[in-house]
This record gives structure tokens, sequence and C-alpha cells, in this order.
């Protein structure tokens, strides 16, 4: 799969599917932030979980934020995702020397034994929907794709399974960030919905996710939907919003005594994708 969502539906069972690839985007983003492997694992993962997410919007200005504070080392993460397509976001540390370079890191050794997810969907200057969830570490199944499920079936009462999986190199480059999403409506097949359930309960749809020919057809054969029909295909890709106009804008809002002080110059980073700009502080001062 390249970076995309797909989204299906199997006539049979009127089970909802959405799949959704974002390596490419976890890749650029990870870079921007120059995180190490644990802090770009998790960002890959959050990325895939709000990728499924971006499913959800229906407006063309429409935004959809995944939130996690959890009390372990890397402290959570924030990643969005509009209804274009794009992808961004952070985690709140970048680097973990005790974890990075020891392998594939353990959900609650990193982000501790529990967290509580926000997700939020707007458009410019609105709340549409929002939903918290706490959610407690589980035997099986990554952290974000239990969040997912609890706000599923907590917050918006509906049928839902997700499976959610990402990996990093030693040079904290992501190598995967894929997600499976299905969704059984009320007058759906609950009997075949069971059958979906354990598929993603022993961790068979995890495997078929980071599986190397993990094409948008073999994952849904092995989520026993073979015949699922693609409705829809749209792509995902990083971008954020920021802008020298932006930075100065920002810059502009801090008083003027303090404005004095600054240099000619000043870098303002963004905390959503890393990147730095250079905003003269006479350019602030003249507006925008």
């Amino acid at each position: 799969m390249k970076d995309e969502r797909i989204q299906a539906l199997d006539p049979a069972t009127k089970f909802s599917v959405v799949l959704c690839d974002c390596t490419a985007a976890a890749v650029a983003l990870a870079r921007g932030h120059l995180s190490g492997p644990t802090a770009s694992h998790y960002l890959a993962e959050a990325l895939a979980g709000v990728s499924l997410l971006g499913a959800e919007t229906s407006q063309v200005e429409e935004t959809v934020t995944l939130r996690l504070d959890c009390p372990g080392p890397l402290g959570g993460f924030l990643v969005e995702a509009t209804a274009a397509g794009t992808l961004r976001g952070y985690t709140k540390m970048k680097i973990l020397n005790d974890f990075d370079g020891l392998g594939a890191p353990k959900d609650a050794k990193v982000l501790g034994e529990s967290g509580t997810f926000e997700i939020i969907r707007s458009v410019p200057g609105e709340i549409l929907a929002s939903g918290t969830v706490a959610v407690a570490q589980g035997r099986s199944g990554g952290f974000v794709a239990r969040g997912l499920d609890a706000f599923f079936a907590q917050s918006l009462q509906r049928r839902v399974r997700t499976a959610v999986v990402a990996a990093a190199g030693d040079d904290g480059v992501p190598t995967f960030a894929r997600g499976a999403l299905v969704e059984c409506p009320p007058d759906g097949d609950a009997a075949a919905f069971e059958a979906v359930v354990e598929v993603f309960e022993s961790g068979a749809a995890r495997k078929a996710l980071a599986a190397g020919a993990a094409s948008a057809r073999n994952i849904l054969k092995k989520l026993g939907l073979p015949h699922a029909e693609v409705r829809r295909t749209d792509p995902l890709a990083f971008a954020c919003r920021c802008s020298a106009e932006r930075a100065a804008a920002m810059l502009a809002a801090v008083p003027e005594a303090e404005r004095a002080s600054l240099p000619p110059q000043i870098d303002v980073t963004c905390h959503m994708c890393g990147r730095t700009w250079t905003v003269s502080t006479a350019r602030a001062e003249g507006g925008i």
C-alpha cells in the first residue's frame, strides 16, 4: 500500500472497513522532529490511528485530533488529520535514551499502565464533537487501538474493532505505519462480527498489516472479508499549516516591551512538525 486511506463495504455482512497506510508521512514527520526510534514508533502508530479517524470527517475544513496523555516517559502525543488527508503531530518526548536502540518498545514501560485519549472533530472556530476515554494496558493489541476501540464503544456506542501497527529502525526512521478498522452497524451480521473480533484479538489483523505484502486485498482476506468492495480511496500525506507569516504573527503578539529585548532575528520552531522559521523581529513589529 502507498500512503492512502481505503474505505470498503462488505455487502453480505454490511460491515464497513477502513484501511490506511501513512508510512511516508510518518517518515517525513519523524525526520522533521529528529525523533529517536522509540518516539518515532509511537508517532507512526498515532498517525495511523488518526488516519483511520479521518474517515469520520464530513466537512471540507474539518480536522480530527487524537491526543494521548500518559504517565510513562513518552508523556503522550498529539496528532491530527484533515479532511484533505494531510497529517501532522508530535510526541511530548523526542529522545528516550533508556529505550532507544533496544528493539521494539513495550507500551507499559514507555506509556505507563494507563492513559487518557481525547478525540476532537473541529472546523475553524468550532468544535463539532469530542470524547475522552481512560484506557488501561491490556495483554493483547496495541495501546492506540485500545483507545480507539474504547472511544467508539463509550463515546459513540458503535461496534468497532481497530488494529494499528508501526515500527521504526534504530536510526529513528519509521519502516511502516498502518491501520485497519471494521465496524458492524446496528443491522449488521452480529455472528460474523464475532469472528472478525477474534481476528483482531488473536493478533492476526496486526500481523497482516505488518506483512511486507500488505495490500488492501490481502488484508481484507485476512479479516475474513474477501468480498468487501472498495468504495473510496483518498491520498494521505504529511503537511503542516505553519509558515513564515504565521511565525511572524505569533512573534507580533509578544508584548512590545519584551520584543524590544529580542535579537534582530529569532528562530520559531513549529511544535506540530519540527520545522524552524527564522523571523525578523522588525518584520513582526511592522505587522503581517
